[in-house]
């Protein structure tokens, strides 16, 4: 019977440390988030998403240059 309670409390326990992390992920989202488009003021994570943006969001507009 001893085994059968260790049993029960090693699952529990992996149980327990296996859990996923409960919460928002903002705060790790706005640390990837570095540049913003001035036209529209959206976050994103670099100078080629930056270029991408403009070219399906403002395609009349010229990007700005890499300043980084």
């Amino acid at each position: 019977m001893t085994r059968g309670k260790q049993k029960i409390e090693a699952q529990r326990k992996n149980a327990e440390k296996n859990q996923k992390a409960k919460g928002s992920q903002l705060e790790a989202r706005a640390v990837g988030l570095k540049v913003v488009c001035p036209i529209c003021k959206v976050q994103l994570a670099n100078h080629n998403q930056l270029v991408d943006h403009y070219s399906s969001k403002h395609p009349k507009e010229k990007p700005p240059s890499n300043s980084e």
